[in-house]
């Protein structure tokens, strides 16, 4: 277990063994150990069970006779379940984690290298030459792969086509185009942008105002520190001054964008690909735009996207490299992004037809070489879980709060600096 775990994670390990969610499966819920002959098992978020990794997951059931149980959780959910795993011994056998994780469990002793299978396979499959480069090193820890990406997205602008259309708005290049924009947009209940109260959604802004968050040279926390005021205080300002954005709502759901824009009570929204799907189901009547990533000091944006790792315990990792190796095939890539508009780590996918032809998509994939990690430096201290729960506090304190970003962010700089160093 990792020693550096956040005050929120021992409470959730606390509660963990009362407190199991309700799991869902290809074969059932487990009624017995993950390590019971004849099933493997898998965390996997609830909402990436798809069509094409169940058939992916079918024959490699066929392949290596076993039973898949594919147990399906809610981020919060997940990590809860899985640091009480580390704890107890008892791991499952994959696990498919949000972006971050892989790397805090290398450092911990949580994770397993997989570079001897990398070293043996990796030509074969394309690893990791057809990988994204980013992606290769944000699942790297002191030269070995501890995971593989099965997505990489990033985050840009979606705009309601008519919306603009109709106030004869251009779509917005840069920020002050994007306010000017905002402030056109707003009118008769319509906010022209709805921001996101998830903490993760401030990256983009940051890394186009050319902040970096921690540097593990000279210890600098969010620097140059007057850009990442400045970049905090423009979306603060959108809400509380502008108004031209609502006040978001604190909690876990990242969804209330989507559903404002859906509801076309937004004209635009930031976010990336997994609300494609959302939006044309609800909203099938809206006519969906989506731009590149805004430019302020740079044209920039995040990295994201979802890894898999297996834990150092699991007995079976023969097994569990074999699952990755079927998962991130180009062919269930293809087929997945065919399915569901998701994006995905290989270099080849972005040529892809599906890519190629979509006009939503393909802005995202030329968008990906921009998309840079936020969080790998502080991964690597194996302090990303404070990290991350500083960050929340402030960022909804200068959000939500209007609480000016000068002083929020010496006060979380303060708090990063005990921490960190």
């Amino acid at each position: 277990m990792s020693p550096t775990l956040s005050r929120r994670d021992l409470l959730r390990l606390a509660g963990a063994a009362a407190a199991v969610p309700v799991l869902s499966s290809c074969a059932g819920a487990p009624t017995a150990p993950a390590t019971e002959p004849g099933t493997f098992t898998v965390y996997w978020n609830a909402g990436h069970d798809y069509q094409a990794y169940r058939k992916a997951i079918a024959e490699f059931e066929q392949a290596n006779k076993v039973k898949v149980n594919l147990q399906k959780y809610q981020w919060p959910d997940l990590r809860t379940r899985l640091l009480a795993d580390f704890a107890s011994g008892t791991v499952p056998d994959l696990v498919e984690e949000p972006g971050g994780w892989v790397q805090e469990f290398a450092v911990s002793g949580n994770a397993r290298s997989l570079q001897d299978f990398v070293d043996r396979d990796g030509q074969a499959m394309g690893f990791p030459s057809d990988w994204q480069p980013v992606t290769v090193e944000r699942n790297s820890y002191q030269g070995k792969v501890y995971g593989v990406q099965l997505h990489f997205t990033c985050n840009t602008l979606f705009y309601n086509k008519a919306m603009l259309r109709d106030a004869g708005v251009e779509v917005p290049t840069t920020w002050e185009e994007f306010l000017a924009a905002a402030q056109k947009l707003t009118k008769d209940g319509v906010y022209g942008v709805a921001l996101n109260q998830d903490y993760t959604y401030m990256w983009p802004w940051m890394v186009q105002a050319g902040v970096t968050p921690y540097d593990t040279q000279t210890g600098k926390i969010m620097e140059p520190r007057a850009d990442a005021v400045a970049a905090l205080q423009f979306q603060a300002d959108l809400i509380h001054k502008h108004k031209v954005a609502p006040v978001p709502v604190s909690g876990t759901d990242y969804s209330g964008p989507q559903k404002l824009f859906s509801a076309k009570r937004a004209a635009m929204i930031f976010t990336g690909p997994w609300d494609l799907d959302p939006i044309r189901k609800t909203s099938p009547d809206i006519e969906l735009g989506v731009a590149p990533p805004l430019k302020n000091k740079t044209q920039a944006t995040q990295a994201a996207g979802v890894s898999m790792f297996v834990p150092a315990k699991a007995t079976r990792p023969e097994l569990s490299w074999d699952f990755i190796k079927r998962i991130t095939a180009i062919e269930v890539e293809q087929a997945a992004t065919k399915e569901t508009g998701m994006l995905m780590p290989r270099v080849s996918w972005t040529k892809l037809p599906e890519v190629q032809t979509n006009e939503a998509i393909k802005v995202f994939a030329d968008a990906l070489p921009t998309a840079k990690d936020s969080s790998q430096q502080v991964r690597l201290t194996g302090q990303l879980g404070k990290w991350e729960e500083q960050l929340k506090v402030m960022y909804q304190q200068v959000l939500i709060q209007n609480q000016p970003a000068a002083e929020a962010l010496a006060t979380f700089t303060q708090t990063a600096e005990g921490f960190l160093k």
